[in-house]
């Protein structure tokens, strides 16, 4: 089978000059087909002092159907709630992801909320993609002796149809990362020696909200109350931090789920000399998506180019959106969007085979590591 990867088609938008709303960068776009057919991103658009909204902008393909550029259309979302403004011309709306949830009739979107504590995922639903009703910040239920609640939390996207909890109940299931302090990457680098993965603070996990509760597009929406952890760092590209990346989206293989990774990155001498964020790619059962049926073991992305090397943050390949070409009638071609150094975008193009292959781990070590980081209970 040949290798997997993410081949670049481009830089798809950056700054526009003279734009305040835009003169610290437009980054990490959510990406979804709206009612007309036409494709949407949803970029972080960064104005002075770090304070972000989420824009909208339509795409333009060129003859051979490749993205080539994008319309602005305005704002989707201003900081407004006070769950956004950590103070004065301080706060945030940040790296969207939104899938329309066929089970709701109605566009979800995930989004970090930059709040006075923190950092944490919001929701908010739309049945045009153009008018956007918040629904509030995300809780969890403890999980055993893990309490989400009042942890910072990012990296957040939702299944688009329901899908089974643990107790097999048809559910409204969210992917998130909980960052649980001394799990940030810098901190995790820092630590000399370096500690060992915790595989219950440092996973990605898989959160659910009962469907047959209350059905709708209201705030009970935003209470989850099962969990699973799904994978933890196990490879030497990811092993400082692994997270989210788009919605997942279902294949004929399973759900492929695209995420982040963080590593140290060296110089010629051995060197560190700074974070660098690389991408990679799940696929999870469809039947059961709590199990992975592969994990790349090395990255389908890095940062490579100038504008991935360099930027507000240098050193940065940061997958949030992604479009399967079913427009042009191959499904098996998906375009992702994806952060340039904090501060443009680009986009990837990503061809699926027919037959993704069992999933391989670097080592038996990075093996055993994997297999504990998909148990379902605590020890």
């Amino acid at each position: 089978m040949r290798t997997l990867e993410l081949k670049r088609l481009g830089e798809i938008m950056k700054p526009e000059p003279g734009l305040p709303e835009e003169i610290e960068g437009v980054l990490n776009p959510a990406a979804v087909r709206g009612p007309d057919g036409h494709l949407y991103l949803f970029p972080r658009l960064v104005s002075r002092g770090n304070y972000s909204r989420i824009g909208i902008a339509r795409v333009k393909f060129d003859a051979k159907h490749n993205p080539v550029g994008v319309e602005r259309l305005g704002i989707a979302l201003e900081p407004e709630a006070e769950y956004e403004i950590c103070g004065h011309s301080c706060g945030g709306c940040e790296d969207p992801r939104v899938s329309f949830v066929a089970t709701l009739g109605h566009y979800v979107m995930t989004y970090t909320a930059l709040t006075s504590a923190g950092p944490r995922i919001a929701l908010a639903v739309s049945e045009d993609i153009f008018h956007w009703r918040r629904l509030g910040l995300v809780t969890f239920e403890p999980y055993g002796d893990i309490a989400f609640d009042g942890i910072d939390n990012k990296d957040a996207s939702v299944f688009p149809i329901a899908i089974p909890d643990p107790n097999n109940r048809l559910s409204l299931a969210i992917i998130h990362r909980p960052l649980f302090p001394g799990t940030l990457p810098e901190e995790k680098a820092a630590a000399s020696p370096a500690n060992a993965v915790d595989v219950h603070r440092e996973s990605i996990w898989i959160s659910y909200r009962d469907m047959s509760i209350e059905g709708g597009s209201n705030p009970h929406l935003c209470h989850f109350t099962s969990h699973h952890r799904l994978a933890s760092p196990v490879a030497p590209w990811e092993i400082l931090k692994i997270g989210g990346g788009p919605p997942p989206i279902l294949t004929p293989n399973g759900w492929l789920l695209l995420y982040h990774g963080v590593s140290n990155d060296a110089d010629a001498t051995g060197n560190i000399v700074k974070l660098r964020y690389s991408a990679g790619m799940m696929v999870l059962s469809k039947a059961t998506p709590s199990a992975i049926l592969y994990r790349s073991p090395v990255p389908l992305l890095t940062p490579e180019l100038p504008d991935e090397r360099v930027g507000v943050t240098g050193n940065v390949v940061f997958p949030t959106g992604i479009d399967q070409r079913n427009d042009i009638a191959f499904p098996n071609r998906f375009d992702v969007y994806y952060g340039m150094g904090d501060d443009q975008i680009g986009v990837a193009q990503l061809d699926l085979p027919n037959v993704i292959p069992q999933m391989e781990i670097a080592s038996l070590k990075d093996r055993a590591l994997a297999n504990a980081s998909n148990l379902r209970d605590l020890p």
